[in-house]
């Protein structure tokens, strides 16, 4: 019975043990099914995530261009071809600065209808054949800083361009002939630029298949020759440039429907237009920087406003032996600076009654003169600086327009006392590096010999003196001339008399007295309501100049002078509208200027030479930038305070006195007590 009961028992102990058992098989069986089911989920949720992210971030997503419109922008993204997914309908796409090295179609994304396409600065020197036949819209193509020097030497034609409009072919290493293979088929194209190359030679085929051009850069290649007729067929060529190159001569110029020429930075020798009676339309002409000999032998029939004929060696204005001259009738600019002109005739200037601006700076000439009313009857600006002037005439009001005159460097000595004065619209006048001296506007005032009257010119308001070896500036030499700058400056010894800007109350707004060797003002600045800018630097000023508290002055230059201490009321008074402050190189004292050194560090004014302004202590061998000091560094040791021991002193004596006078009335008292017993 036990044994059964126990084998009942154990049977009924393995049953329970194994549904217990077969339990925890089902247990493991849900896990292993759970387990199975996650994985099958995140078999199936990978997937799903990845679909997702691919379908929020595309594998072919644009890198950081700029999309406006229909224009796209992707310059300097180290790009090898257009990136994917362009929107469709680019009319303006921008490669520039990339890594592109062959343009194809795929390089393009297949896209075809660019109206401007912009692959400047990459590194493309192979052209797919036939690449831009199905982009009938494209007008405007820069192809520059790229190799395809290398492409041209395979010698196929990159066309047709049949729409294009403009070309940018610099910076590509072509040799001549290269370029050919680029223009044979470009029959719509207006402006090429062929700049930065290395051609040397410009034949009869170079722009044969472009015969729409208007204006083609040639700039900065190596140009030794021009074929002859390598122009003539370009009918609509309006703009030419050759310059920066090695052409040596211009023989029978007959582009005449051209307009602009510049011939500047080559080796030219001699300029000469054909001498067929054709009507030239040149407008403008720069033939500067080259190696003249002559003046140029210009169309006769020309309407030309702008000639640069500067930095050449010219000697002479007139073209032959004969004093012959042509007409310039629309002629406005004229630079002929930095030749070896000795004269220009008044007669030279006759037939130019448009000129406005005449430039012959740098130049030889002893003389000038325009002594009739009808020469340059409207130029505005002169410029005769730098030359080797002792005479120069000017007839009152010839030069009714005038406004400029540019006469500094030159040897000006003696001039007519009213010369100026005869020049009713005068603005500006550039006299410095003579030798000319300043009358006054007093009738009983001597004035010194051969000088000049700057009084009484209503018009002038700027006026350069300077470096003319002035030894004095008389009282009311600028009456009634409503200067707003005038500059004094590098005449050492200058002595200003008292009253010398008198007129200038309320015009003046720059006065420059720099490196004149002043130790002191006569003339009061105070007076000068309007003065803005101050230069008073290299000079032998020991103290401020005087001011008062309505001086607007905004820029006030006190370097290398022998100022030790800066007056504190003047800075007070300077504080209100001052902005920047000179003042280096000064032999100032630390201690003597601390009110000075606060205005500095608290106030809006600017010290921009703050890092040389050094000053002088009792405590320091070298001198001490200013910046640095503090006001314990100007601290001395302790003194009695002698107003206390006045009054400690009167004290005690009132109180003696009282007690004296107290003892004395005790002692009366006493007596008169002691007689009356």
């Amino acid at each position: 019975m036990r044994r059964q009961e126990s084998a009942e028992g154990s049977v009924a102990v393995r049953a329970w043990g194994g549904e217990d058992v077969k339990t925890g098989g089902v247990v493991r069986m849900r896990r292993h099914l759970n387990v199975s089911t996650m994985a099958a989920l995140q078999l199936l949720f990978l997937p799903l995530v990845g679909c997702m992210a691919a379908s929020a971030h595309p594998p072919g997503r644009l890198p950081p261009c700029q999309v406006v419109q229909m224009d796209v922008f992707c310059s300097n993204l180290r790009l090898r071809g257009v990136p994917v997914n362009l929107p469709r309908g680019v009319q303006t796409l921008d490669l520039s600065l990339n890594q592109v090295q062959n343009l194809s179609r795929e390089t393009l994304g297949f896209h075809t209808g660019f109206h401007r396409l912009n692959l400047h600065a990459n590194k493309i020197h192979f052209i797919q054949p036939g690449l831009f036949k199905d982009m009938p819209d494209l007008k405007v193509l820069d192809l520059s800083r790229n190799h395809l020097n290398v492409f041209a030497v395979s010698k196929v034609n990159v066309g047709p361009l049949s729409a294009l409009k403009s070309l940018d072919l610099s910076g590509n290493g072509f040799y001549t002939g290269m370029s050919d293979y680029f223009l044979a088929d470009s029959p719509s194209l207006e402006s090429v630029s062929l700049s930065d190359n290395s051609i040397t030679k410009v034949t009869q085929d170079t722009f044969k298949g472009s015969l729409s051009l208007k204006k083609i850069s040639l700039h900065n290649n190596v140009i030794l020759e021009i074929e002859d007729g390598a122009f003539d067929s370009l009918q609509n060529l309006t703009e030419l440039d050759l310059s920066k190159n090695s052409i040596t001569c211009i023989k029978d110029f007959n582009l005449h429907s051209l307009e602009v020429l510049n011939l500047s930075k080559n080796s030219l020798e001699d300029f000469q237009s054909t001498t067929a009676k054709l009507d030239f339309k040149l407008v403008s002409l720069d033939l500067s920087e080259n190696k003249l000999l002559y003046f140029p032998l210009l169309p006769k029939n020309n309407v030309l406003e702008h000639l640069d004929i500067s930095r050449n060696h010219i000697q002479t204005v007139t073209e032959s032996s004969e004093k012959t001259y042509l007409v310039f009738e629309k002629l406005r600019y004229l630079d002929m600076s930095y030749n070896n002109l000795k004269d220009v005739p008044e007669d030279f200037f006759k037939c130019m009654g448009s000129l406005e601006v005449l430039n012959v700076s740098h130049n030889c000439i002893s003389s000038f003169s325009i002594t009739e009313g009808h020469v340059l009857q409207k130029v505005k600006v002169i410029n005769l600086s730098y030359n080797s002037l002792q005479t120069l005439r000017l007839k009152k009001d010839a030069l009714l327009y005038l406004r400029k005159l540019y006469l500094q460097g030159n040897d000006l000595k003696q001039l007519d006392q009213q010369i100026f004065q005869s020049l009713p619209n005068i603005r500006h006048l550039q006299l410095q590096e003579n030798n000319l001296r300043v009358c006054s506007s007093e009738e009983n005032q001597q004035d010194p010999p051969g000088c000049v009257f700057f009084h009484s010119i209503a018009s002038l308001r700027f006026l350069n003196i300077s470096e003319n070896n002035l030894r004095t500036l008389p009282s009311k030499a600028f009456e009634n001339t409503p200067l707003r700058s005038l500059d004094l400056s590098l005449n050492p010894g200058l002595d200003m008399q008292k009253g010398s800007l008198y007129g200038l109350e309320d015009s003046l707004a720059h006065l420059l007295l720099k490196e004149s060797n002043v130790s002191s003002l006569n003339t009061e600045l105070s007076s000068l309501r309007s003065l803005r800018h101050v230069d008073l630097s290299t000079n032998q000023l020991d103290s401020l100049p005087l001011l008062n508290k309505e001086s607007p002055i905004e820029s006030l230059n006190l370097q290398n002078n022998n100022l030790v201490t800066l007056d504190q009321n003047t800075m007070v008074d300077l504080e209100r509208s001052l902005k920047t402050l000179y003042m280096g190189s000064n032999p100032l004292s630390c201690c003597e200027n601390l009110g000075v050194l606060h205005i500095v560090r608290h106030s809006t004014v600017t010290v921009p030479d703050i890092e040389m302004v050094t000053c002088s202590h009792q405590d320091h061998s070298e001198p001490v930038n200013i910046g640095m000091v503090t006001q314990e560094m100007c601290s001395g040791p302790d003194v009695p305070n002698y107003t206390t021991v006045v009054v400690v002193t009167v004290v005690t004596l009132i109180l003696l006195l009282g007690l004296l006078v107290k003892c004395c009335h005790l002692r009366r008292q006493k007596h008169s007590r002691s007689f009356s017993a």
